[in-house]
């Protein structure tokens, strides 16, 4: 059995994979023609124009689904391992919540491109990665009250890296885009999609993308510390009947354990 193969590891692994895959094919589809400027430009230009905006937003609604699914079992491991600890319990629920948001967020940046609702992908981004970065707060501060018992303080010390990483990033991206959009540099530069490095603004402008790819990548890679842990969980269908029919009305209703539609193993 490969490592990918063990427990529910297939899902931070597929998560990661397939948005990588978003980014990168959406940027070699718009470099091919001719839509972007090569040298880093921003994600979401790299989605704006067809084909690659259709393209694009196919695959990161499908990431925000395969993030949603994530989170959920991220969710059910913790609470399995702590059920009788309630700050724990607590902060794992407020973890869930900020994830799911998160996801929504998504699904907002790939259907409101940049350059058609400006306001509206903002409000997306804002929502993915602001409020994913304290997502990714909760679940370092969950992996620190969790050591020793339950992993070891490596796990803690990397996440933490990329929360850091992450705070980072979204520091240098907002600082660099006021400036870049405050007028200085001229105006609607949110249509633009070719620099000249002769312009005045360019150094201001690969700033700010180069943050926006660090602080994508460095999401994504918050859930790669997700697979070691994911490969000592399953989660199985149980089915319960009703009926030996679809016709005739259920008589008596069994226990709630049994009308459990998915239940969670560790």
């Amino acid at each position: 059995m490969w490592w990918f193969q063990q427990g529910l590891s297939v899902l931070p692994v597929a998560l990661v994979v397939w948005s990588a895959a978003s980014f990168v094919f959406s940027y070699i589809t718009a470099i091919v023609l001719h839509h972007v400027d090569p040298l880093v430009p921003y994600i979401s230009d790299t989605g704006t124009i067809p084909p690659e905006r259709c393209v694009f937003g196919i695959m990161l609604n499908i990431s925000a689904f395969l993030g949603m699914a994530t989170m959920y079992v991220r969710y059910k491991q913790v609470y399995a391992l702590n059920p009788e600890k309630s700050k724990i319990i607590k902060l794992n629920k407020i973890g869930l919540t900020l994830g799911l948001t998160s996801c929504v967020g998504l699904c907002i940046i790939a259907n409101f491109q940049k350059c058609v609702l400006y306001y509206i992908h903002v409000v997306g981004a804002c929502l993915t990665f602001g409020v994913g970065a304290i997502y990714m707060l909760v679940q370092t501060v969950l992996s620190y009250l969790m050591q020793p018992e339950v992993h070891g303080k490596d796990v803690f010390w990397i996440r933490l890296t990329m929360l850091l990483w992450c705070c980072s990033s979204i520091v240098s991206m907002f600082v660099s885009s006021v400036v870049l959009y405050s007028g200085l540099y001229g105006m609607n530069l949110v249509q633009k999609l070719h620099w000249d490095p002769q312009e005045k603004g360019y150094t201001v402008h690969i700033i700010s993308t180069v943050s926006e790819w660090s602080l994508a990548f460095s999401f994504l890679s918050f859930f790669l510390t997700y697979i070691r842990d994911f490969q000592k969980i399953s989660l199985r269908a149980v089915v319960s009947l009703h009926g030996q029919t679809l016709y005739n009305p259920p008589q008596s209703f069994v226990t709630d354990e049994q009308t459990l539609l998915i239940a969670g193993s560790i």
